[in-house]
């Protein structure tokens, strides 16, 4: 296995595996939801998913038919 040292130098690979190990950290820290949310809190963030998940599809869409692409 290549290790991080090796591709960035001892100096830069060393600061970012202690970053990557601070990160690591927080997330177990943060894995696990430390609080209930309510039947209409989960579908209030299910509406809001699936609003943005619209949103970029709408995004895209435009996108595609402003290169000229949408003209089948």
């Amino acid at each position: 296995m290549i290790r991080i040292e090796h591709i960035f130098g001892s100096r830069v690979g060393s600061i970012i595996r202690g970053w990557t190990g601070k990160i690591s950290e927080i997330n177990r820290k943060y894995a696990t939801p430390k609080i209930q949310m309510s039947r209409g809190v989960k579908f209030a963030l299910l509406m809001l998913r699936v609003y943005l998940v619209l949103l970029v599809l709408l995004l895209g869409y435009k996108f595609w038919t402003m290169l000229g692409g949408g003209g089948i």
